[in-house]
């Protein structure tokens, strides 16, 4: 729908081209709104898919949920689509959705201030310029800045040394002995792939994740002409996948037997892939309550870890020397090359950019204690600020882009209400307060508090995931103008 303006249409500066920043611009130009610049720090579109080229990396939610519902794909190779597949899927919505005259390359914000006077923000740039605009949309993710733990001697490795999220394709591993660090989402895809190419592979462990089966299939050319066709076809795959892994929020969220039934398969899973290897089970069997942390699909990452060439330590890290990885019981186990499976900076929202709102106030003096904003997108103090997959809007079972969608939608709402005379909104302190204690409240009691993960910070409070189900974020994340004041028309 294209929306009627009785003022001037806002200008927008939207910061990412991943999956978010794509949807905020689309939900925007559907709307009529076409002044808008997507800021990309990089040359190319695609955010974390953009990123994450290392072996083996793919999404861990079918890609027939894993899209925009608005534009399906017939063409996915995959159940669970590689990285190429679905960098090519987010470059063909950018030409589709004509984005690519909106984007401005090698733009990385450094930061973003409040104008009261103007009611504006003022954007600078890492190259010194800058821009102004009426809405500032950060969309740069939970999972876009590397986590590196603080190791003694992290810098000291004398051979090639690499985060998994920023791959050194130039590094032969053939017949070598590597160092993986770290047993996340990542290394349970890679770790496989490099078992079959490197003389010898210590993977070490801190927390072992619970694993069940990948239920992947290659779409043959047939099933995408079915899907292309019959729409309706892929529409009912689409519908089912969405019913799988919502049942998961839905099994850590409301239902201990639906939760012990997923530990059930899990453990079973986990048993029959480790037998080839006496011992290994026990290694990587978690001694926490199933969803606690990320649970993670796979079929051969287990098998690899059975292979002789592999050795799983779950000795704890205490050093990095030239030569290799010492752990607590003194041993030194030497590495070729070393990588770093060790996740996100998931906590950290909107860092490094220093945002400054209305009478200076930092961004990051306000969310000191953790973030938190309105429905994971508007801020006390911070007018005409729009965060995409902001605090508190992770899912623990669902398609992320169900909820950017939800967001979007948002976003399209509330510049329709700037569009209409009000210059600036911001969010009402009390509405805010009042949904974020809800919010932790519940998340408090929940299965994600009784371990330590990526989803919360040092001091216990989860500042990542929504804890309910994404059908009731759709649900409640309606734009309401009764939530904001108007501080400047």
């Amino acid at each position: 729908m294209t929306a009627t303006h009785r003022g001037a249409a806002p200008s927008v500066a939207i910061i990412g081209s991943g999956f978010g920043g794509l949807a905020a611009a689309i939900e925007l130009k559907k709307r009529g709104f076409d002044d808008l610049v997507i800021l990309e720090k990089a040359d190319d579109v695609g955010g974390v898919w953009r990123e994450n080229t290392y072996p083996g990396a793919a999404c861990d939610v079918p890609s027939p949920f894993y899209s925009y519902s608005f534009e399906p794909n017939p063409r996915w190779p995959h159940r669970f689509s590689r990285q190429p597949a679905i960098l090519d899927y987010i470059r063909g919505v950018v030409d589709t959705y004509d984005l690519r005259r909106h984007l401005r390359f090698g733009a990385e914000v450094s930061t973003a201030a409040y104008d009261d006077a103007t009611s504006r923000w003022t954007v600078t740039l890492a190259d010194g310029s800058t821009l102004e605009v009426d809405v500032l949309v950060p969309a740069v993710g939970q999972l876009s800045r590397p986590a590196f733990p603080d190791i003694a001697g992290r810098d000291t490795f004398a051979g090639p040394a690499f985060h998994s999220a920023q791959w050194d394709h130039s590094v032969d591993l053939a017949g070598k002995r590597v160092g993986v660090i770290g047993t996340g989402a990542s290394a349970v895809q890679f770790v496989p792939e490099l078992q079959a190419q490197v003389d010898h592979l210590d993977l070490f462990q801190r927390t072992p994740p619970h694993i069940v089966p990948r239920m992947d299939r290659t779409f043959s050319p047939l099933h995408q002409r079915v899907f292309e066709k019959l729409p309706v076809t892929e529409l009912a795959e689409r519908a089912t996948w969405y019913a799988v892994v919502e049942s998961l929020s839905i099994a850590w969220v409301y239902s201990r037997p639906l939760a012990r039934a997923v530990r059930a398969l899990s453990r079973a899973h986990m048993k029959r892939q480790t037998k080839a290897k006496p011992g290994l089970f026990e290694k990587v069997w978690p001694d926490y309550p199933v969803g606690c942390k990320r649970i993670l699909f796979s079929n051969d990452y287990l098998p690899a870890l059975a292979r002789p060439n592999v050795d799983l330590v779950t000795e704890r890290v205490t050093a990095i020397t030239p030569t290799g990885v010492v752990t607590a019981d003194g041993t030194e186990h030497p590495c070729d090359v070393l990588v770093w499976g060790t996740g996100f900076k998931a906590t950290e929202f909107l860092a490094p950019m220093e945002i400054t709102g209305r009478g200076g106030r930092r961004l990051a003096e306000v969310w000191k204690e953790g973030a938190h904003a309105y429905y994971g997108m508007t801020v006390p103090g911070f007018p005409n600020l729009v965060v995409m997959y902001g605090p508190n809007t992770n899912t623990g079972g669902g398609s992320i882009i169900y909820f950017l969608e939800a967001q979007a939608r948002y976003l399209g709402a509330y510049v329709e209400q700037l569009a209409a005379g009000a210059g600036a909104l911001d969010v009402r302190s009390e509405v805010e307060q009042a949904y974020d204690q809800e919010v932790q409240a519940e998340l408090s009691g929940s299965v994600w508090s009784q371990c330590t993960s990526w989803y919360r910070q040092p001091d216990g409070r989860i500042t990542t995931n929504w804890p309910w189900i994404g059908a009731q974020y759709k649900a409640r994340a309606k734009f309401r103008a009764a939530d904001y004041e108007v501080v400047a028309r």
